[in-house]
Parts: C-alpha cells; sequence; structure tokens
C-alpha cells in the first residue's frame, strides 16, 4: 500500500511538473507569435484576421490558390494582404494593379523571395482515329525541343528512359503543391528533421538523381573541341577553374539550371497546347475555322512556318484566347519588395512576398467581353484583324517576366496548326463530356481526357 501511495505521489508530481512545463511552452510560443506579428505599419493593406502561429493560411486552398486569391479579391479589393504563419504577403489582382507594380515600379518589385524547401535540391501507344490520351504525345513532342537545346538530342516517343523523366517531373510538381510546402516553407526548422525532406520531396529528388544521370552519360561522351548543346557550353566553362565556379559554373548550378531549363521549356507549353485541344474538342466551330484558315494560307502539304503567322489572325487569336482562358499558370511565380514602396496608396515594406493574381488579369470583367467563355474574338478588331489588348499577361510583365515566351509562342503556334492541318480531333462517342476546370500543381493543367484524332 505504501508503494502505492509513493508511485501515485511521484505521478501527481511528474503531472503537475508537465502541467507547469506546458503552460511554459504555450506562454513562451504565444509570445514568441506575438512577436513575430507583422508591424502594425500606417497604410497597410487590408486582408482577413491572422491567426496565431498559422496567420491567414487556413483562408487558402493551396490546391487552387488562385480560386481563393478572387474570393478575397472580392471582399478586401485590388490589393490585400496574407500572412504564412510570420511571413507576409500581398496580392496583386486586376490588370492595372499588375501592370503598374510590375512595370511603372518594376525595380521595387524586382527582387524574388527564398524557398526553403528547395534547398535540398541543392539551391542556397494509340491506333489511328481511336481514342487516346494525347497528353504524354504532346508532353514528348515539346520536351524534345528543349532537350535537344540542353542535351543536344531528342528522345523517342516509346524511349522508357524519356517516359520516366516524365513520370518523375510531374510527381515533382504534384509535390509542390497544396498546404504542407507553404507550411515548411514558413517554419524550415521543420526541414532538419531527418528523413523529412527525403520523404515530403522523394519525387523531386528522384527526378534530380535523373537529371544527374543524364548528365554524367553526356559528360562520357564530352569533347571541348565540339560543343554540342548548353550542358557542352557549360562544362567548357567549368574547365576555367576557381574563377568559374566562383561566378556560378559549378556541377552543382549545372543539374540545378538544367532542370530549370527542362521544366521551364516544356510544362508550360505542353499544358497549354492539351488546354488548345480540349478546346478544341469543346467547340468544333472554332476548330473548323482555324482548319480553314490554315487550308487557306498554307494548304495541305507544305509545313507551317512562323512566317504563316501574320497571314492567319483567327488561327493566332485562338492560341491566344487558349493562352487567356486556360490559364495556365494562375498565380505566377513570387515577387518580392526590393525596397519600401507604395502601390495604390498602399505601403508595402521591403521584403514582403508579392503574389501577382494573374488569373485575375487574364479574366478581369473591366478589360475583357466576356471574361468566363471562350471567345477568340477577344483578340480580333472590327476587321477580323489580329489585336492583343494590354492586359495579355500570361508570361507576367516588367523585369521578372518569363524569359521563354518567344519559344513559347513558336512552339504553340507550329504544334497547333500543324496537327490541325493533319487531323481533326473529336470527343470519343462512349466518352463524356471533358471537364474544363483545372487542377492546380503550380500549373493548371485539365484533367485527363480523350480525343479521337481523324486524318484530314
Amino acid at each position: 500500500m505504501a508503494l502505492l501511495l509513493w508511485l501515485g505521489s511521484q505521478l501527481s508530481s511528474c503531472w503537475s511538473n508537465i502541467s507547469v512545463l506546458g503552460v511554459f511552452l504555450t506562454v513562451f510560443t504565444l509570445l514568441l507569435d506575438f512577436m513575430k506579428r507583422r508591424k502594425k505599419w500606417s497604410h497597410y493593406p487590408p486582408g482577413p484576421v491572422s491567426l496565431p502561429f498559422i496567420g491567414t493560411m487556413l483562408y487558402v486552398d493551396f490546391r487552387n490558390p488562385h480560386l481563393s486569391f478572387n474570393q478575397l479579391h472580392k471582399k478586401f479589393g485590388n490589393i490585400f494582404n496574407l500572412q504564412n504563419c510570420w511571413s507576409n504577403l500581398v496580392v496583386l489582382n486586376g490588370y492595372k494593379t499588375v501592370k503598374e507594380a510590375l512595370v511603372h515600379r518594376s525595380e521595387d518589385f524586382a527582387d524574388r523571395p527564398y524557398f526553403p524547401v528547395y534547398e535540398h535540391l541543392g539551391y542556397g501507344n494509340k491506333s489511328e482515329g481511336c481514342p487516346f490520351d494525347l497528353s504524354f504525345l504532346v508532353n514528348n513532342a515539346v520536351c524534345n525541343v528543349i532537350c535537344t537545346t540542353i542535351y543536344g538530342e531528342r528522345f523517342d516517343y516509346g524511349d522508357a528512359t524519356f517516359k520516366k523523366l516524365l513520370h518523375l517531373f510531374e510527381n515533382s510538381l504534384n509535390e509542390e503543391a497544396g498546404f504542407l510546402p507553404q507550411l515548411l516553407n514558413e517554419v524550415p526548422i521543420l526541414l532538419r528533421i531527418p528523413g523529412v525532406p527525403q520523404k515530403v520531396f522523394r519525387g523531386q529528388k528522384a527526378f534530380m538523381d535523373f537529371i544527374d544521370v543524364l548528365i554524367d552519360k553526356h559528360m562520357e561522351t564530352w569533347n571541348p573541341a565540339h560543343i554540342r548543346d548548353f550542358t557542352d557550353a557549360f562544362l567548357k566553362e567549368m574547365e576555367k577553374g576557381k574563377v568559374a565556379e566562383e561566378n556560378g559554373f559549378s556541377y552543382n548550378n549545372l543539374r540545378l539550371v538544367t532542370a530549370d531549363l527542362f521544366a521551364a521549356g516544356s510544362e508550360t507549353t505542353s499544358t497549354t497546347l492539351r488546354w488548345a485541344f480540349l478546346y478544341m474538342l469543346l467547340h468544333p466551330e472554332i476548330q473548323s475555322k482555324v482548319q480553314a484558315e490554315i487550308d487557306k494560307v498554307i494548304g495541305r502539304e507544305r509545313s507551317p512556318t512562323m512566317k504563316d503567322q501574320a497571314s492567319m489572325p483567327y488561327t493566332n487569336a485562338v492560341i491566344h484566347e487558349v493562352q487567356r482562358y486556360g490559364d495556365v499558370a494562375p498565380v505566377g511565380l513570387p515577387h518580392m519588395t526590393y525596397r519600401d514602396t507604395k502601390l495604390q496608396g498602399f505601403f508595402i515594406p521591403k521584403g514582403t512576398t508579392i503574389i501577382t493574381n494573374l488569373s485575375s488579369v487574364l479574366k478581369d470583367e473591366a478589360v475583357w467581353e466576356k471574361p468566363n467563355e471562350f471567345y477568340p474574338e477577344h483578340f480580333l478588331d472590327a476587321n477580323g484583324q489580329f489585336v492583343k489588348p494590354e492586359a495579355f499577361l500570361p508570361f507576367s510583365a516588367g523585369r521578372r517576366a518569363c524569359l521563354g515566351e518567344q519559344l513559347a509562342k513558336t512552339e504553340l503556334f507550329i504544334f497547333f496548326t500543324t496537327l490541325l492541318q493533319k487531323f481533326t480531333f473529336v470527343l470519343p462517342e462512349d466518352q463524356p463530356r471533358p471537364r474544363e476546370d483545372g487542377r492546380f500543381a503550380l500549373t493548371s493543367s485539365p484533367h485527363p481526357y480523350l480525343v479521337r484524332a481523324v486524318p484530314r
């Protein structure tokens, strides 16, 4: 009995100590949270109520952030603030606001925020006429363009290596969307827990490991006297030694740059093309008009060239409307203020992460006649000639605009016109109408759908 009483007293004492420790930790963390809350700057943009620790993260669906931003836009206006844990974010909406920030005040918004979640990577078969999913074929065709530039070779459509590369790349993109990556960015100490980056971002790790294999294979046949591609040119610069390394020409940068080029040179263009053929399925009358213009200007024998674009205003309008309505990069890449600045009367301090809600620009009701419909006439004047409204900003704008814009425009025109010259894309009879909403994983891509490609 005495033993039981003694054990009871010890347990009571431990529980009391644990309770005291718990209260202390709670008070400490609340105090820490309070100290890290943003300052009450005068004229700071409005926003939703910030909760302890997580800030306003519960207000955003990180699988569809642009939809959340559009809802907050209606409530708080063109400029509003958010807070991811203790990081301050300001979201810009609408054409006038985004243009003022990225074009007229480009230096003020020229920085990029730092993303701790990337540290672990090294930063700081179908038959004719039958239904098939064209995702892989389109990805392969587009990726081969950038692969030729980077690695000096193209991959066959049945190449197992290339299929693996595309699969790993898709997995890595999916890992970057959602609540958890955002939380790890804001609380990077969690990334120091052994095994966390490897488990959470195993797709990214596998993709980079595969990039290493491609580079190592490339180095085996490297000849400094014969530069075949970007990788060869980079390797030649690396040979210059320490000076070159100080200027960024290191093996680690080579793997990161080639991975970035692969991603930037393939994902958005191939996704845009998948949207394009989806809209051709859903709007066969528009597809017919495009094909009529192709037949008139190019014919069915000669291959399209970029010189044809100037003589094909309707096709050009359709491609631009695909980019607008498809909304492939709805929130763009984050910016960061380089210095304290003001925007439309609001004060935005230096170091604030800036989200440009490009979706709100491409579907701005003050600019577009039918912002929520697929309407190629947005890019045609009264005489049927091509015009491009200033609010067409799928590649962002200013000093941080997409460097691959011209390559993407060329690829979109050549691939789109070539395929519609040879085929008519129709919905298989036994298939339901494809979904028009997208799924978000850094880019907004269409849900899988099947098509029939009928030779013309």
